[in-house]
């Protein structure tokens, strides 16, 4: 029996690699020895380059980049193989960075992951993954653009620094200083939000808010998005409200896709590729997905959607061990997920639930396994 273990992490308590170790030693207290094979994933936000690293066996390289304040961060991106990397946003340019009483979207940059994707390309990767989850910036892309060797001008043809309170003045693009390297290599954005860059579903007014911005600071920063927009269309002939995911981590969505000819891919199907998933479960007998709450969300590009769509696919039966459910987790039935079972054994509150994390996904993770023996069972002896 070959068992594929592909769980999300558990917010705050347990790891997707601690979920894996948790379902193996489940595993072989039901069925004794059997084959288990534990594969971290995540959806493309924060924590995504750390687990497709360890899946591949890939390695960190750290490198001294600009923070999202500008001030120096320590900072890595993961190398794959000879020609593959991955680049996480949040490393680099993500809100954690930033203290509260300093987060000020107009202020933050995302100089420092282009500076990551510098980096990349310096080590000689011409693959690289780019997960734009989890940023404190709403620059539009431009520092990220500048640090990879593009400029941005004002009507004056004054040069800008790629911060959000710039937007409003950018009136042209130069993109002939391009690091040349950048014609061969193929970049992928990881991204899991379809929002445009503008409007009330725009970058700044869904996202603003929770970087910083007050009410003022949301309308001036959404001004100079639409002037932005404007510039991105009259230089590139392409509209970045036509884009889905060009809102995304402030606007970089846009940047990467216009400026770079990114392609943008969900963050778990990209995740899925590059721990190559689908030869992982190929021969698979059963595969066990989870993360701590499983909702209508988990159905739109999650985890869940993902691992679950994989396994349709090759004819592989999948269940998710979860915390809770919530409305909406039955869409996941017919997304490859074949049950959906929770770690709870009893009424409880959250902080209790969370305080006895791997308790109660142990326990829960033996139930599951009980009941696959009694399937197994059936099947065995023809009531099936």
């Amino acid at each position: 029996m070959k068992l594929v273990f592909a769980s999300d992490s558990f917010k705050g308590t347990l790891s997707s690699r601690e979920t894996g170790e948790l379902l193996t030693r489940a595993a072989r207290d039901v069925f004794g020895e059997c084959e288990t094979v534990v594969v971290p994933v995540a959806d493309g936000g924060e924590g995504v380059a750390a687990a497709v690293i360890e899946a591949r066996g890939g390695r960190r390289i750290e490198r001294d980049v600009r923070g999202p304040l500008g001030d120096a961060t320590r900072a890595w991106f993961g190398r794959l193989s000879d020609t593959e990397a991955i680049v996480e946003m949040a490393i680099a340019s993500g809100l954690t960075l930033v203290p509260e009483a300093r987060r000020d979207p107009t202020q933050t940059s995302t100089y420092g992951t282009g500076e990551l994707v510098k980096a990349a390309l310096d080590s000689g990767a011409t693959k690289i993954a780019i997960g734009i989850g989890g940023s404190a910036t709403n620059d539009g892309g431009m520092g990220f653009a500048i640090a990879l060797g593009a400029k941005f001008y004002d009507r004056n043809g004054a040069l800008l620094e790629g911060v959000g309170a710039n937007l409003e003045r950018v009136d042209r693009v130069d993109l002939s200083g391009l690091d040349a390297r950048l014609k061969n290599a193929r970049l992928t954005v990881m991204c899991d939000v379809s929002n445009p860059l503008c409007g009330e579903n725009g970058a700044t007014r869904v996202f603003g808010p929770q970087k910083g911005a007050t009410p003022e600071v949301v309308e001036r920063l959404e001004a100079g998005m639409l002037n932005y927009r404007d510039v991105l269309m009259r230089e590139f002939g392409l509209d970045p409200n036509a884009i889905p995911g060009a809102g995304a981590a402030g606007g970089l969505g846009a940047a990467l896709r216009i400026l770079f000819n990114a392609e943008m891919k969900s963050g778990i199907e990209t995740t899925l590729d590059l721990v190559q998933f689908d030869e992982i479960i190929r021969d698979a007998d059963l595969i066990v997905t989870g993360e701590g709450r499983a909702d209508g969300q988990s159905a739109c590009g999650k985890v869940l959607s993902g691992v679950g769509g994989r396994a349709l696919r090759v004819g592989v039966p999948c269940v998710a061990l979860c915390g809770s459910v919530g409305p909406g987790y039955k869409e996941l039935y017919r997304l490859g997920i074949d049950c959906v079972t929770t770690t709870i054994d009893s009424p409880m509150s959250l902080q209790d639930a969370l305080n006895r994390a791997r308790e109660l996904y142990y326990d829960g993770a033996l139930r599951l396994f009980r009941l696959v023996r009694i399937g197994a069972a059936l099947v065995e002896h023809g009531r099936s």
